[in-house]
């Protein structure tokens, strides 16, 4: 496992994350003990940051992963959770005020059982947009109230996350210099899109740390295929199943090689990805500790074709 400083947070994070949305039965149900025991392989395989918001499962995941800490030290491991957006009993909802951020970050200490958060993040931004105060929201309530929180040791750093890069970049350049220490971006640097590349230089600039998420792009890089619900256009499903076929051609999983791929890159300090399945995330951690097969990368890519960095809207 490789570990990478993030940004100016002085925290130096494995190259392939754990991402505890599954936890929380977001994609199928789970049981409980391979939950938990998903988190300590991952521990164990040298993983030592996790991802989680109390939007997972309707704070399922949460809750799930804080019974899986109990038996893990503390210094084993960074945790990240997040505030704005939440479901309960299948409704979702956003708030991205002082107040509730505020109150959100105790209420997810509660239930992972710590006492402090290494980072805490504004989640999905795009979503504000639509709301009162539009972006400048993020700058002017929601992440000052979460430096309140870091000034008084709650949580070590604060970060925003958005499927959208527009949107993190605005918020960077209109919030004070040194709000946002890390971000969160998912689905934009894959083998079918790496629109993240073009945002690099900005977030170095500004000392930012940079984590990606979904390297299998939400299930298009998979061998089952997309899910029913996945907001991907038809023709770029069409491809990515191409490309899925043509790697087991080669024997060679298209996850595999999607995992390698961006796990790769010096410049991104951690990838996430997501998984209850205890034997799962230790196929994972292996294939992350492998290079990738460069040729099958150009091979995917060019399948992918004018489908390269075609995205969709957050859902």
């Amino acid at each position: 496992m490789q570990y990478r400083e993030l940004g100016n947070t002085g925290l130096k994070i494995s190259n392939l994350g754990f991402g505890a949305s599954s936890l929380g039965s977001v994609f199928h149900e789970t049981k409980e003990n391979d939950s938990i025991m998903a988190v300590e392989t991952a521990i164990e395989g040298g993983i030592n940051f996790i991802d989680v918001s109390p939007y997972y499962g309707s704070y399922k995941a949460e809750m799930v992963l804080g019974k899986a800490l109990k038996g893990i030290p503390r210094d084993k491991y960074y945790l990240s959770t997040k505030v704005g957006r939440y479901c309960k009993e299948g409704i979702n909802s956003w708030d991205y005020s002082a107040r509730r951020a505020t109150e959100s970050v105790y209420e997810s200490m509660e239930r992972l059982n710590v006492e402090y958060l290494d980072i805490i993040n504004v989640h999905d931004i795009e979503f504000q947009t639509t709301l009162p105060g539009g972006l400048q929201k993020i700058c002017e309530e929601t992440l000052p109230a979460l430096i309140e929180l870091k000034q008084k040791g709650i949580v070590g750093h604060v970060g925003i996350t958005d499927l959208q890069l527009k949107n993190i970049k605005w918020v960077i350049e209109h919030c004070d210099s040194g709000m946002v220490e890390c971000i969160l971006n998912f689905c934009h640097y894959c083998l079918n899109d790496d629109e993240l590349v073009d945002y690099l230089e900005f977030f170095e600039k500004h000392g930012i740390g940079v984590i990606n998420a979904s390297p299998l792009s939400m299930g298009l890089l998979s061998q089952r295929g997309v899910p029913d619900w996945h907001p991907a256009p038809k023709t770029l499903t069409e491809v990515c199943s191409r490309a899925a076929k043509f790697c087991m051609e080669k024997d060679y999983p298209i996850e595999k090689l999607a995992i390698q791929y961006s796990v790769a890159n010096p410049r991104i300090a951690s990838t996430l990805f997501s998984s209850a399945n205890p034997q799962n995330v230790a196929r994972n951690i292996e294939w992350a500790n492998q290079e990738p097969d460069e040729q099958l990368v150009a091979d995917v890519r060019k399948i992918i074709g004018n489908q390269m960095r075609v995205s969709w809207a957050n859902t």
